[in-house]
């Protein structure tokens, strides 16, 4: 069982920044990929960033730029660095970790950021 904290989500303006963060828990030797998903009104979860073990990597095309994924090990935590922030970046953001073995996804309970114009 991995148990994620998801922390940092808010109310911001337009072009402002937010870093969420995202703790882990439990089983924690056992996760591979962790992400950083989000959710809008009305629409799927989408991926917005994730991060291999290694610390390879890769963000959607919609923030590229301007969003930035980040691990630290040591501390179980993942970040997401929101700079830039548009109003299209409104959603509820929830953290996931995949486990190795059994590619179980655990997720986050989530955060709300709300990007004012």
């Amino acid at each position: 069982q991995v148990q994620l904290v998801e922390s940092g989500g808010g109310w911001v303006q337009a072009g402002g920044s937010l870093r969420l963060s995202c703790a882990a828990s439990g089983s924690i030797f056992s996760i591979g990929f962790m992400g950083w998903y989000r959710q809008a009104p009305g629409k799927q979860r989408e991926l917005v960033a994730g991060i291999t073990s290694g610390g390879s990597t890769s963000v959607a095309e919609s923030v590229k730029g301007r969003f930035t994924i980040s691990r630290d090990n040591a501390k179980n935590t993942v970040y997401l660095e929101m700079d830039s922030l548009k109003p299209e970046d409104t959603a509820v953001y929830y953290c996931s970790a995949q486990v190795r073995l059994t590619h179980t996804n655990y997720w986050g309970q989530g955060t709300q950021v709300t990007v004012s114009s």
